[in-house]
């Protein structure tokens, strides 16, 4: 006889208990997407709990990209959502589809640092420490507090009327 070669991950495992690495990928996959619609599902109900209104809002997440549909109320409505999502652990792109019922101007978008605080982040963008409150304002209800932001949150910053 002699040595022979086999690819050592292709076949069903010894005495054909447990599965092949292709059956056991498929599985991981089918568990990975389950737990991508629970998440997209609880989003959903986060945003549904802070108030926003979206018509036919529909999250769908994929790796770690999510997809958001619907109509917000607002631009500002718009925007908040993409920030509830956007900052969900795990997601690090938010593709938005929604469309917006009433038009305003966009908002900037902040992503915090250690250090900021809503005052010095008003300082940079509004030229006035003291503009903080609108910065809280425009991301109520996701802020509760002024001092509680943490770095690598990303912010609403609305320009001053």
């Amino acid at each position: 006889m002699g040595l022979f070669s086999f690819i050592k991950n292709a076949g069903a495992k010894i005495f054909g208990i447990g599965k092949t690495d292709t059956e056991e990928a498929a599985e991981a996959a089918a568990k990975e997407l389950k737990l991508e619609q629970l998440a997209a599902q609880k989003l959903e109900e986060t945003i549904k709990d802070l108030q926003l209104e979206v018509e036919n809002l529909n999250i769908a997440i994929d790796d770690d990209t999510a997809t958001i549909n619907g109509e917000a109320l607002d631009q500002a409505t718009r925007e908040k959502v993409i920030l509830v999502v956007g900052n969900s652990n795990g997601i690090a792109t938010v593709d938005d589809q929604m469309t917006v019922e009433n038009t305003e101007p966009e908002a900037q978008f902040h992503t915090v640092v250690s250090g900021d605080t809503l005052g010095k982040i008003a300082k940079t963008y509004y030229g006035n420490a003291m503009a903080y409150p609108t910065i809280f304002e425009a991301n109520k209800p996701m802020l509760t507090h002024p001092d509680k932001i943490y770095p690598g949150q990303v912010l609403r910053i609305p320009a001053l009327d």
